[in-house]
């Protein structure tokens, strides 16, 4: 049997409690339909006996208290929510568990932004992290040493995992599944709980709205320009001389203001405006395309499929209920 527990963490997102335990619980089910014995010993890890969530309107009930709580060979770190940094704290108490479990040989595993209590274990320092996107400069923020990777569902290194935002969770549960009961068993729980199977990436959920929690003012000038700008050739050069810094030292700032350079911020503003178009709207590819600055058809396909990881007309066709067929 594998000893899973899942933390029951103050400030939880409910559901990613009650969905780690409906997976792993669930595979054992699967597993006895298929004349194999249980796997999964899951036990519910509480810091009290009953912990409430949204101001009392729900409470869970911890199987054992992390004191009392046995060896583990997988730990699952549920999502938290409010105040990010506060929600921390609130839950120090399980940090040297969670990193003593993992020196003595269990794995590890974030769900969406339960990854930043993950990150403040230490155990993420030199590895590379998946989170929620909109979270993703808060990350960067709290635990520099980290490599928040923009877009990727799961991600896995040295048996310690995360995920991508809200339900991406399910993928990297698919995944712990497969791992350690099979692949068939992953199958049977992504057609019985009617989950994509294989999900590799976010992008196309992510909504760019800037990075402009820095202090560098005329870095924000530019990308302000930029935002009100976006239908027009804009290039590296003229923005540098616009507000009279040397190009080389204007792009060094840029990146390390926004995490992009330059062109890639005038990139994501114009797909930004391109998706909204194409969610909104009954005009073709070409029409937007035009409409947000681009005059060639292969560049701004490229830059689209690379940033939102579909091409122009599968997103016009998935979020637009009024697409024609193309």
């Amino acid at each position: 049997m594998k000893n899973v527990a899942i933390l029951i963490p103050n400030e939880a997102v409910l559901c990613s409690i009650v969905d780690a335990r409906t997976m792993f619980t669930g595979a054992n089910d699967f597993l006895e339909a298929m004349g194999r014995k249980p796997l999964f010993n899951v036990k519910m890890v509480g810091l009290s006996k009953d912990v409430k969530f949204h101001n009392g309107m729900f409470s869970v009930h911890p199987d054992t208290l992390l004191a009392d709580a046995e060896k583990a060979d997988l730990v699952i770190i549920p999502a938290i929510s409010g105040d990010l940094a506060k929600s921390v704290a609130a839950n120090e108490a399980f940090v040297p568990w969670i990193v003593e479990q993992y020196q003595h040989g269990a794995e590890v595993a974030s769900l969406c932004v339960g990854a930043f209590l993950l990150a403040s274990t230490g155990l993420l320092n030199g590895k590379e992290c998946s989170s929620h996107w909109k979270t993703a400069q808060e990350f960067r923020e709290m635990f520099p040493e980290v490599t928040l990777v923009d877009g990727r569902i799961v991600t896995e290194q040295q048996g310690v995992y995360s995920s991508g935002g809200a339900t991406s969770y399910w993928s990297l549960l698919l995944h712990l599944v497969e791992k350690h009961a099979g692949r068939d068993v992953s199958i049977m729980a992504s057609k019985i709980y009617a989950l994509e199977i294989d999900r590799k990436s976010q992008s196309p959920f992510v909504m760019f709205n800037g990075q402009k929690k820095h202090e560098d003012d005329p870095i924000k000038k530019a990308q302000e320009y930029i935002e009100n700008n976006f239908t027009e050739k804009i290039s590296v050069e003229e923005l540098s001389s616009m507000y009279a810094i040397g190009r080389r030292h204007f792009e060094r700032r840029f990146k390390k203001a926004t995490n992009n350079t330059p062109v890639e911020y005038i990139q994501r503003v114009k797909i930004e405006a391109a998706k909204k178009q194409f969610e909104s709207s009954g005009k073709n590819v070409n029409e937007v395309m035009y409409d947000v600055g681009y005059s060639d058809a292969k560049a701004f396909r490229s830059v689209f499929k690379k940033i939102t990881g579909l091409s122009p007309t599968d997103y016009r066709n998935r979020y637009n209920k009024e697409a024609p067929v193309a």
